[in-house]
């Protein structure tokens, strides 16, 4: 008699680590920064580029999932980049960090109450009201978001667009 195979124990995903760039704000540095992740086989799963105080300079604030080790690699090869000023993996860093979500939710005049709470208890803004769909306008952590749409789902969410996360250093630390 054969014993029945283990169940499958599913591993964890890898954490998520927030990394931000300084960069020279010129064309073509996305693309070679996109690239150090691509060849080194990450994915980046939320990407925000903005203007930094200084026009000569651009900020840059990315998300991907991968093992400390090879991520610090990445970071390593990253600040090699010519036009990278400095690159910073602010994985367990105390900073502040904020994303914004716009949330289009399914629901006729008549089943709006339960939607409506959900968006008060998480300080949700509805910013269109339609006859059958509501869009609300989400603001915090990504894990905040992750939870408020995890409780919207049940109710049909049509479309939904993240800003990416957005970061800073707390204190006198550099970003």
């Amino acid at each position: 008699m054969s014993a029945a195979p283990a169940p499958a124990v599913e591993a964890a995903p890898p954490p998520i680590h927030t990394i931000s760039l300084f960069v020279n704000n010129k064309p073509g540095v996305l693309v070679r920064v996109a690239l150090t992740f691509s060849r080194r086989g990450f994915n980046i799963e939320s990407l925000v580029v903005s203007p930094a105080a200084e026009g000569r300079f651009s900020r840059m604030t990315m998300t991907c999932r991968g093992a400390a080790a090879d991520l610090d690699q990445v970071v390593r090869q990253l600040a090699k980049l010519v036009d990278v000023v400095h690159a910073i993996d602010h994985t367990g860093d105390q900073s502040y960090e904020v994303e914004i979500a716009l949330v289009k939710v399914e629901c006729p005049l008549d089943g709006r109450t339960q939607i409506l709470q959900i968006a008060e208890h998480y300080h949700a803004r509805v910013v269109d009201y339609g006859s059958e769909a509501l869009i609300l306008q989400l603001h915090g952590s990504s894990e905040k978001l992750d939870a408020c749409l995890e409780l919207l789902r049940p109710f049909g969410i049509s479309e939904l667009v993240r800003s990416g996360k957005l970061l800073m250093a707390r204190g006198r630390r550099v970003t």
